[in-house]
């Protein structure tokens, strides 16, 4: 796997190194050594699977709060999301500034999001599928979350949002 980091500290992209031959390719999504070698959090404890059916579709932006924060490394498998982190650490330097890209199965681009970052994503495709590993099982008590088009971040969409679930709607302004 190929690690570059973000813009965001902490924050990385990462690429399969696909070796190629006329089968096919194959290559590594995930190896814990790497992880420990890139200074990141290798504990992978739930992986969360992710179908949207319509192109246009909002998930997130979520996070937990600490104890129960998530590390993530979320991976697109079928059609295409433009994912977003957030970094909300508040000593970070890089605090409140937001990261996006295209995650699709043929790009193998990866996203590892450290603890204290919100996450969210938009189907570019219908019928999308994603999946994402958390260092921390869901904990419904610590849920909280940031509006998609909330002012203090002023994230770009590469779509209209076509749909959203009332929850992810509804989170307050994260300044108030």
């Amino acid at each position: 796997m190929e690690f570059t980091e973000t813009n965001l500290r902490g924050a990385f992209v990462l690429q399969i190194k696909k070796i190629e031959d006329e089968r096919g390719y194959f290559g590594r999504a995930w190896c814990q050594e790497e992880f420990l070698r890139h200074g990141l959090n290798p504990r992978m404890v739930q992986l969360n699977v992710g179908l949207s059916h319509r192109r246009g579709t909002m998930r997130g932006l979520h996070y937990q709060l600490a104890p129960h924060a998530e590390a993530k490394f979320i991976r697109c498998t079928r059609g295409a999301i433009y994912d977003v982190i957030i970094d909300l650490r508040e000593r970070s330097p890089t605090f409140g500034r937001w990261y996006g890209l295209e995650l699709a199965p043929d790009n193998g681009l990866m996203v590892y999001a450290p603890e204290g970052f919100a996450h969210g994503y938009q189907t570019l495709q219908d019928d999308t599928e994603m999946y994402y590993l958390t260092s921390s099982p869901f904990a419904p008590a610590a849920a909280r979350g940031v509006r998609y088009d909330d002012p203090a971040f002023e994230i770009t969409w590469p779509l209209p949002v076509s749909f959203i679930s009332a929850a992810d709607r509804g989170w307050p302004d994260f300044r108030s």
